[in-house]
């Protein structure tokens, strides 16, 4: 009875035991789920990404020590990225910044007890009142974390707690479903180090995957509750200066913890080799957090892999259930140690069966006691764990089977691994990756010979360099892709999720397979290199010899072992390359090759570092980086970038630094670290963005500068390069400096000082940040001041010493570069707390950092970065320039180039507003002025006129230049070009007041005359002895004016008189009347005789030379514009000869005939050339001023153009010039600039010839003739004559409004026309290879100012005959209509004038013409003698008007067409003048070695004259015996090269050519190796002109290249594009 009223009293309680463990179970994960949600919100559902948590926010700027409960994951993950071990003991803030440290609690109870109940209250304070019951435990936030995160997060996140010295999650439970996970993947990228000595006491150093590590375990586990902390005792054991274990006694400790039960963490001890290790090997430690009696399969997977088993037991009763798992392990094999909490006696043995109280006793005796009892186990025990073995256990779910996305990669990888088939370290790279070996290398080697080139044969030698160049390249790509690489490539170009687990487990397994042989050669090496510096002192030279030959090879050996996903990208990079290079696929490329830096860019996007540098080539694969960066821009668009980079000694500690500042994975080892530089992208919180001016971080971290090198020698050379490259692509560079070693300091800054005085010289103005680590007491203020003192001395001294080498005029660093030794110099504590491997990062370590990543921003936020595109030119800009041997001399800066280019076609745009809207304002003021509307023109007014457009300029600049994407270059030039834009403003304004007060200064001279003389006759007689054009067809223009009103009013006369009305009687009496009218009209026109332009000419000349005209010279097709030089037209003045003039003389015939001569200098070329130019150019402006397709020509016409050009060549030879003309250069100056005027003189006259004026009017006097006959009113009768007279006015203002309209067209529409100076040139230079005229090629050659204005008349009359149906007609009757309507609107706005105000017709007359007088050439004395005074109809007038106007508007455009066209545009209107002006008032300055045009769009331009791309100076007739093949940009590279500039019997090396002075001294020519095809072809196909021309041969040193020869004239064209 008692029995079952026992068990149903057992029933009973077990009933409520269930429930209360449900209801607990149930509290526990409401706590768990409020945890989650206190702590990410409504995020906790989500997954954290490692992107997420990589990118730059505002909150990562600052050191958080406390943190409101929202951003303590935040906060956590950020101290943990910069290996922050504080990262556990963040304090929680509530919403009013109170700390939850139990202080606040404290003086809450202080201030609320008093003396009396002080000690009663005092046991009365519960938990709610103090705190405790709301705060977050450390352990919780870092689990959340880890619950929370992606596997690339998580992983992440291990990998940094144990480089805090953390212990590790190995078995870790779902908060909610208590699911045991094996987080294997996290330890993946895990390795650990340590030394510990072998039998024979000799030190033997490891590292090890910790996942591959076999080492004995302890394992730590607790039953029930106990009084002591078993972590602590844990840290006692393994390190007690650091909390490997968190435990109740931490900082920021609570009972409130709920997600670390159940949790196995572990660490690793690893000795360091010294006797004062706690242990002599390594050993693993594993702790149990919570009862392991609650957590059985944890219990049972660590007790069996365990070596040792620890456990912690309160007093238990013999029935506690724990008490059988003890029995079992007491029974068992293993040794065991128990640690009793309740116990006070010391420890026990019975059969490897520890015993050890721990009550009262002190900590380090029990330390000392237990680690004795673990190390005695040990000695006996041979058992080891294996940390992958633990996967092998049932019913838990290890991360990487469970993640499908994570097995697929590593069996992916597995597979690529496996295709490595056990090879020999040395060989993988040679076997498997054959593109990047001894090919790329000879390659790089060639290309930097190429920039280096020397000898005579410069071009013979960069060819001969380019085709091996070539020919290795095509050796690349015939070269097989291994099935490593192809694998490699499938893998990553798949679309599948797992392709970011496959390239980390690549890496992960590669690190596996090359560790230990990597680990053995690295001791080989140092091992080697240790006896070398021994034996150096002792001075053993044979010895020495065969050791530095050993180390030699290790070293070869190394370079050959090191194996990564590095050199697997740069595989790929070469494969591209090799490709690129002859422009066709691999044959055993699964993809295509363009698609190959797509992949590299994304994996640049998702964390990757990419090589920018070979390391082992020394070489910047240009085209790779280029198209991965293109892909860049393509994915991201065009960001903007702030580009940080690293220098430093080899092992200074800068990979470190950068990982710990960013939370990055660059390569970190002991001995050969970085080779060569990388790069990885850092992105910016889109917070961040708003606040800085980028997009991205580009981190770019390099190998160590004096790197240990083939037998031990250090390269300054590839120092000096790494460090102007690196400084260079940089807007800030860290100078890391290692301990206080003052000679390896000076070696750095003197490389660091160069590299900066450089960048200061090409104008790029980077900074720099001192980071002086390892300093033993960064607290010291008085320390640290005379160190920032040493410093700035040192930089001193070395910034003058580098001022010497660079030529550069500096006496201290800021002059090279601007630096505040108190703000950009930061010392740096011991990165380690203690001594590694077990130290924890040094948290002083981890404040420094943060302080220097404030630095950092603080630079970023005042710098601008630069775009990706701009990174991607000043890496290309700055490696070609690296090349060279003189860096300055040599640097190009693309990105000042692209921008400045884009600047000139922007001014060329405004400038092109501002003068279209100049020539619309002096149109109309023109036609005021011929209306005598306007009698005077002052600035002011046109300023006024100019203003709104003017406005809009300014606006459209201050856009261009604030807006733009390359603004931070443009800033530069912001103020010049507003001055051009002033200037060019000023200049047209003025022009225009000249123009106009000109015509009205015509106009009054016309007056004056006129009172004076009347007779009309003889006024026109004396103003054509007067040669005054303009007045001429003024007084022929009036004379006309006043016959054709006489013959209005003959008209009336004629017609009162006659009775016929039949039209025969009509016609034959006007025909009568017209004979005898017209007499006195005819008798003033020119006689329409044919004429002979040369004849002329000829006559002329030989009155002037009195006959003795040579006519065998006459006959010779000169034409002076293309002659190659003008050392035939020309003497001395000097004629007197004395013996060492007469030995000097003798010397440079000499050299003419054997060496390097030009028989004139450049600058006499030059001063003739331009002589000849603007003679041209001054004629044609003549030429257009006669007005022969109204006046008619005369022979006066070509007497005027011969004594201009003789007084112009007269007041040269008068000038300070040394040389006087032969007759011949003024001769053919004459016959060639007559050629050139013929055709346009000849079909100007016959334009006259064919409307002759009178003639003209024949038809316009026989309509009015009729209209009186038949009666017609005076109204209608003066209507017809108004629109009569109104004909040639309109027609001339259509044809003059088109012309501009068209102008305007062509600015936007024609391809050669819409840009700027070099774009016209371009499509010259096509136009020219197009037709293979070697005459023409001359002539631009030679006179290129004259064979633009032909180019561009040409393509006015191309553009106006193919475009004439489709824009021209339209304009022009727009155009027409428009003036239609203005007439009418007048004619009726003037009839309501006259209506309103009671007046006449004068006052309507006087009314409309005022209207008309800004379009049209029209005014009331066009209607002087026309009597009028009997119209009073203004209405009927109107009507008559309208039918009138509307059949004379249908005659004019009855005669638009593409012939009458360009005859009939008014010389000043035409789109080609003025296109010419447009484009010609720029810099004609010729290159004095090859004849290119300085490009700079302004005349007389500040600074140095260049070009885009310079010729063979052959083309110019240099010559060293035979034509040169030599191309400026090659030649001034050259170090041996010579001229003998301006007559000079001093030669002159070429790199030093502005030494000549002169012309020389005002070009900049940069060494440019680019491969010119344009004039390469140029030279091949027309080699044989050349020479004949020349009268010279590309023979012997001269001799033109093979490789010129493959160019086609279609790639001669293509090339333009880029040149262009």
């Amino acid at each position: 009875m008692e029995d079952f009223n026992t068990q149903a009293e057992n029933k009973h309680c077990g009933t409520s035991e269930v429930s209360t463990d449900q209801h607990l179970h149930q509290e526990l994960l409401n706590k768990k789920e409020n945890l989650f949600h206190r702590l990410l919100k409504d995020k906790h559902h989500s997954k954290l990404r490692a992107a997420d948590v990589l990118q730059l926010t505002a909150h990562s700027l600052h050191s958080h020590g406390s943190s409101a409960e929202e951003q303590l994951i935040q906060t956590f993950i950020q101290k943990l990225l910069i290996t922050d071990y504080r990262a556990r003991y963040i304090k929680t803030k509530d919403n009013n910044e109170e700390v939850h440290n139990g202080q606040a609690s404290y003086e809450s109870f202080k201030e609320g007890a008093d003396s009396d109940d002080f000690f009663d209250n005092l046991g009365s304070v519960s938990n709610e009142e103090t705190g405790q019951s709301d705060r977050i435990h450390p352990m919780d936030v870092q689990m959340a974390v880890f619950h929370c995160a992606d596997s690339f997060l998580k992983q992440l996140m291990v990998t940094k707690l144990s480089q805090c010295q953390y212990a590790l999650p190995l078995l870790v439970p779902d908060p909610f479903t208590q699911q045991i996970e094996f987080p294997l993947w996290t330890f993946r990228q895990i390795n650990k180090s340590w030394k510990m000595r072998n039998i024979n006491n000799e030190l033997i150093s490891q590292t090890q995957p910790i996942y591959k590590a076999e080492a004995p375990m302890v394992f730590f586990f607790r039953f029930g509750s106990v009084s002591s902390s078993k972590s602590q005792l844990m840290n006692n054991l393994i390190n007690e200066k650091h909390n490997t274990f968190f435990h109740r006694n931490c900082q920021g400790s609570s009972k409130t913890r709920v997600l670390m039960d159940g949790v196995v963490e572990i660490t690793w001890f690893c000795p360091s080799g010294k006797n004062t290790d706690k242990f002599s090997e390594c050993v693993a430690f594993c702790n149990l957090h919570g009862d392991a009696g609650d957590h059985e399969k944890q219990l049972q997977i660590l007790t069996e892999m365990s070596s040792v088993n620890v456990v912690l037991l309160p007093q238990l009763q013999r029935n506690d259930r724990s008490m059988t798992k003890l029995q079992e392990l007491y029974k068992g094999s293993k040794p065991l140690i128990c640690l009793f909490t309740e116990d006070e006696s010391a420890v026990t043995v019975v059969k490897k069966k520890y015993r050890i109280g721990l009550k009262d006793r002190n900590q380090s005796e029990v330390s000392d006691e237990l680690r004795r009892a673990i190390k005695d186990c040990l000695s006996e025990s041979s058992s080891t764990f294996r940390l992958e073995d633990v996967s092998k256990h049932s019913d838990i779910r290890v991360d990487e089977e469970d993640d499908g996305d994570c097995r697929k990669g590593r069996e992916a990888a597995q597979q690529m691994m496996s295709l490595l088939e056990k090879k020999d370290l040395t060989e993988i790279k040679e076997s498997f990756l054959p593109h990047q070996g001894k090919l790329w290398h000879q390659w790089s080697q060639k290309n930097k010979e190429l920039h280096q080139a020397q000898g005579n044969e410069l071009e013979m030698d960069i060819s001969r360099k380019q085709k091996e160049m070539k020919n290795i390249r095509e050796m690349q790509h015939k070269t097989d892709i291994s099935e490593f690489i192809k694998f490699f490539i499938k893998e990553i170009n798949s679309d599948t999720g797992h392709k970011m687990f496959f390239i980390k487990w690549f890496g992960i397994l590669m690190y596996e397979y090359t560790s230990a042989d990597l680990s053995a050669l690295h001791h080989k090496y140092y091992e080697t290199w240790s006896t070398v510096l021994k034996l150096k002192e002792k001075y053993e030279p044979e010895e020495l010899t065969l050791k530095q030959t050993e180390l030699e090879r290790i070293s070869e050996d190394l370079q050959a072992a090191t194996f990564g996903l590095e050199h697997i990208m740069r595989e790929i990079g070469q494969i591209y390359e090799s490709c690129s290079s002859v422009n066709e696929n691999k044959k055993d490329l699964q993809v295509h090759f363009s698609s190959l830096p797509s992949l590299a860019a994304e994996m640049m996007i998702s964390g990757f570092p990419l090589e920018l540098m070979d390391g082992d080539a020394a070489h910047v694969p240009v085209i790779w980086i280029s198209a991965v960066l293109d892909q860049l821009i393509q994915k991201l668009g065009d960001q903007r970038v702030f580009v940080l980079s690293v220098l430093g000694l080899q092992s200074s500690g800068k990979s470190t630094m950068l990982n710990a500042m960013f939370g990055l994975q660059f390569a970190v080892s002991a001995g050969r670290c970085t080779r060569g530089a990388f790069m990885q992208l850092i992105r910016v919180s889109d917070e961040m963005k708003t606040q800085m001016n980028f997009d991205y971080i580009l981190v770019v971290d390099t190998e160590g500068l004096h790197a240990l090198e083939l037998a031990g020698r250090t390269t300054s050379h590839h120092d000096n390069e790494l460090a102007t490259f690196v400084v260079g692509i940089a807007n800030l560079t860290l100078i890391n400096i290692f301990g206080e070693n003052p000679s390896e300091m000076q070696e750095i800054l003197q490389i660091v000082v160069q590299a900066f005085m450089r960048m200061k010289k090409v104008r790029l103005n980077p900074s720099c940040v001192f980071v002086h680590q390892n300093v033993s007491d960064v607290t010291a203020g008085e320390k640290n001041k005379e160190g920032r003192r040493r410093l700035q001395k040192k930089l001193d001294e070395m910034t003058k010493i580098v001022a010497k080498d660079e030529v550069f005029d500096a006496k201290c660093f800021s002059d090279v570069i601007r630096f505040d030794v108190e703000n950009d110099v930061k010392y740096f504590a011991h990165l380690w707390e203690g001594s590694p491997p077990m130290a924890p990062p040094n948290p002083n370590y981890c404040d420094n950092i943060q302080e220097l990543k404030k630095i950092i921003f603080s630079h970023a936020s005042k710098s601008h970065g630069m775009m990706v595109r701009h990174l991607k030119d000043c890496i290309k800009d700055l490696w070609e320039a690296i090349k060279n041997e003189r860096f300055v001399f040599s640097f190009r800066n693309s990105l000042e180039i692209s921008a400045y280019r884009k600047l000139e076609t922007k001014y060329s745009k405004w400038s092109w507003s501002l003068r279209s809207a100049m020539m619309e304002t002096e149109s109309k003021l023109h036609n005021k002025i011929k209306n005598e509307a306007v009698h005077e023109v002052e600035e002011t007014d046109l300023q006024r006129e100019l203003k709104k457009t003017s406005e809009e300029v300014e606006k459209s600049m201050s856009e261009f230049f604030e807006k733009d994407k390359d603004k931070d270059i443009l800033i530069q030039w912001k103020i010049s070009f507003e001055t051009k834009i002033k200037e060019l403003q000023e200049n047209i304004v003025k022009e225009t007041k000249r123009k106009l007060n000109g015509i009205l200064d015509t106009q009054r001279t016309h007056h004056e005359n006129t009172l004076h003389e009347n007779n009309k006759i003889l006024a026109l007689k004396l103003k054509d002895k007067a040669n005054n054009a303009e007045t001429l067809k003024k007084t022929t223009e009036a004379k006309r004016t006043d016959h054709e009103n006489t013959l209005y009013e003959k008209s009336k006369e004629l017609t009162l008189k006659l009775k016929a009305n039949d039209q025969e009687t009509l016609k034959k009496e006007f025909d009568l009347f017209w004979a005898q009218t017209v007499d006195e009209i005819i008798s003033d026109t020119p006689p329409n005789n044919d004429i002979d332009i040369m004849r002329d000419v000829i006559k002329i000349l030989s009155d002037i030379y009195e006959g003795d005209l040579p006519p065998d010279h006459i006959k010779e097709d000169i034409n002076i514009f293309t002659v190659s030089d003008f050392s035939k037209y020309v003497f001395n003045k000097s004629k007197k000869k004395g013996f060492k003039k007469t030995a000097k003389d003798a010397w440079r015939r000499f050299r003419k005939y054997f060496g390097y001569a030009q028989t004139l200098s450049p600058e006499k070329e030059a001063q003739i050339r331009s002589l000849v130019s603007d003679v041209d150019q001054q004629t044609d402006t003549m030429i257009q001023s006669f007005n022969i397709s109204k006046m008619g020509y005369k022979i006066s016409c070509i007497q005027k153009l011969i004594d201009y050009i003789n007084k112009r060549v007269t007041e040269h030879e008068e000038g300070p010039v040394k040389y006087e003309f032969k007759d011949e250069f003024f001769i053919d100056l004459v016959l060639s600039i007559c050629k050139k005027a013929n055709k346009m003189i000849t079909d100007q006259h016959i334009n006259f010839k064919e409307t002759t004026y009178v003639e003209k009017k024949r038809e316009e006097y026989y309509s009015i003739f009729q209209t009186y006959c038949h009666g017609a009113t005076s109204v209608a009768i003066f209507g017809e004559i108004i629109c009569q007279k109104l004909k040639e006015p309109i027609e001339q203002s259509v044809y003059k409004k088109t012309a501009r309209d068209l102008t305007d067209e062509m600015r936007s529409n024609c391809e050669s026309l819409n840009g700027n100076r070099s774009n016209l040139e371009k499509h010259i230079l096509k136009r020219l290879a197009e037709e293979e005229d070697f005459d023409k090629y001359m002539k631009y050659i030679h006179n290129p100012k004259d064979h633009f204005k032909s180019f561009i008349r040409d393509e006015v009359s191309r553009y106006i005959t193919d475009k004439f149906s489709l824009s021209v007609l339209p304009k022009m009757k727009e155009n027409i209509k428009f003036l239609q309507q203005k007439i009418m609107k007048a004619a009726h706005e003037s009839t309501e004038h006259v209506q309103v105000n009671s007046g006449d017709v004068g006052l309507w007359l006087k009314s409309f013409t005022q209207q008309l007088s800004d379009e049209l050439i029209f005014s009331e004395k066009d209607l002087s003698g026309v009597k009028h005074d009997d119209v009073e109809d203004f209405n009927l007038l109107e009507d008559v008007m309208r039918n009138k106007l509307h059949a004379i508007i249908s005659d004019i455009s009855s005669r638009f067409n593409t012939v009458t066209f360009p005859v009939k545009l008014d010389c000043n209107f035409r789109p080609d003048e003025l296109l010419t002006d447009h484009f010609c008032q720029c810099c004609w300055v010729q290159c004095p070695f090859c004849k290119a045009i300085c490009t700079n769009t302004i005349e007389n331009h500040h600074g140095d004259h260049s070009v885009p791309f310079h010729r063979s100076i052959g083309l110019n007739g240099i010559y060293t015996s035979n034509l040169s093949t030599n191309i400026c940009t090659s030649a001034v590279a050259s170090n041996n090269l010579c001229f003998y500039p301006n007559d000079s019997d001093n030669k002159v090396l070429w790199r030093d050519y502005r030494k000549a002075g002169g012309v020389f001294a005002d070009w900049s020519i940069t060494p440019d190796l680019s491969e010119l095809p344009y004039w390469k072809w140029f030279v091949c196909r027309f080699k044989k002109d050349l020479e004949k021309y020349h009268k010279k041969t590309f023979e012997g040193y001269a001799e033109i290249p093979d490789e010129w020869r493959q160019y086609t004239k279609q790639e001669a064209i293509e090339s333009l594009n880029k040149y262009l």
